[in-house]
Order: C-alpha cells, then structure tokens, then sequence
C-alpha cells in the first residue's frame, strides 16, 4: 500500500512541475525589485533561524515562557531570529575581511 501511495506522489509532482512549466510559458516575465527580493530573503532567512531555536529550544526542554511580558506583542524567538537575520550579512562582511 506505500508504494501505491508513493508512485501517486511522485506522479502528483511530476504533473505539478510539468503544469508550472506550461504556465510560466505563457506568463509575462515579471521582474523583482532589489527591496522585494531582499526581503523575500530575509524572511526566509529568519524563518530559517526561528525554526533552528525553536527546535533547539524543544530539545534542550527550556521553558517557552522564559521572556517576561513586553510592550509589544513579538514572540520573543521570532524577534530573536529577526535581529539575527539582519545581523547575519553585516557579520559575514567582518568575517571576510578580518580573515583576507
């Protein structure tokens, strides 16, 4: 019965990617500004991060009520990968120039 299931996905995909392809043939090329394509990058990169100390957080057994209340309503391990994903690039530039 898994092989079943697995043959109807990967047939499933592989309609799906032949079902884009013929789309995007027909679509007119839209092009990204460099502000839409640096945040699209820095949400997945944080949401990257997030899911990393999220995880780790769930493997260590820390409490998720570590942060006390605040003003806003940011949950503390999003605004944590936010600022590291910000970060990220800056630090990167350091690294490279401190080890040329």
């Amino acid at each position: 019965m898994q092989a079943v299931w697995l043959i109807l996905l990967a047939l499933g995909i592989a309609v799906s990617v032949k079902e884009r392809k013929y789309y995007l043939m027909w679509r007119s090329k839209s092009t990204q500004s460099p502000l839409s394509t640096a945040l699209a990058q820095l949400v997945g990169t944080a949401g990257g991060i997030y899911l990393s100390l999220e995880l780790l957080f769930t493997f260590l057994k820390l409490p998720e009520d570590w942060w006390s209340s605040s003003v806003f309503m940011v949950e503390p391990l999003a605004a944590a990968s936010l600022v590291l994903a910000i970060v990220q690039p800056f630090a990167l530039k350091l690294w490279r120039n401190v080890h040329k």
